[in-house]
């Protein structure tokens, strides 16, 4: 059996007011093109998790409601404020208690991104995984039968896709 991973860091979210509650900022303009980018994207490839675990902040849920709006059928979305701004060991605690077997978990950075390169055998030919940007999303498969048996360097990174691969830079001045 073959389970797979699905890794999204959130959208790019608006900065317009630096004083504003982090939890609550929503996505810029830029953000919402690159999240309907990766939801075409992972419905056009088949990569339709049966469920979302989601950090309760703002753009990661707007993250997730724009990617989830364009696949069939639609995940279970699953909210867990432990995802906001957790680390890579709580983020594989909580995915070791699933049984569902294909998940996306939608987070945020740096543990999103350190996650990702954690869990594969090897990192795509890509050069912008190391630093994952935002709206990054890669696709894991483990040859496992059960999410508690995942572990570090044990996946095979089938797909990693940023917004720019898909949309190029025409979203890029919006703000």
């Amino acid at each position: 059996m073959t389970l797979r991973l699905i890794l999204i860091r959130h959208a790019k979210s608006s900065w317009s007011d630096p004083f504003s509650d982090d939890h609550a900022r929503v996505l810029n303009q830029r953000g919402q093109a690159s999240a309907n980018a990766i939801g075409k994207w992972m419905a056009e490839q088949g990569y339709v998790p049966d469920v979302v675990l989601c950090s309760d902040a703002a753009r990661t849920q707007e993250t997730a409601d724009l990617i989830l709006s364009q696949l069939t059928p639609a995940p279970q979305l699953k909210l867990a404020g432990r995802l906001y701004h957790a680390a890579p060991a709580t983020m594989l605690d909580l995915l070791h208690k699933q049984t569902a077997p294909c998940i996306a978990v939608i987070g945020h950075n740096p543990a999103i991104g350190m996650l990702a390169n954690a869990l594969v055998q090897s990192p795509p030919d890509h050069h912008r995984f190391s630093d994952y940007p935002t709206c990054a999303s890669t696709v894991i498969d483990f040859d496992v039968s059960e999410w508690a048996k995942v572990q570090n360097r044990t996946g095979r990174c089938k797909a990693f896709v940023v917004p720019r691969d898909l949309i190029g830079t025409e979203a890029q001045d919006i703000e």
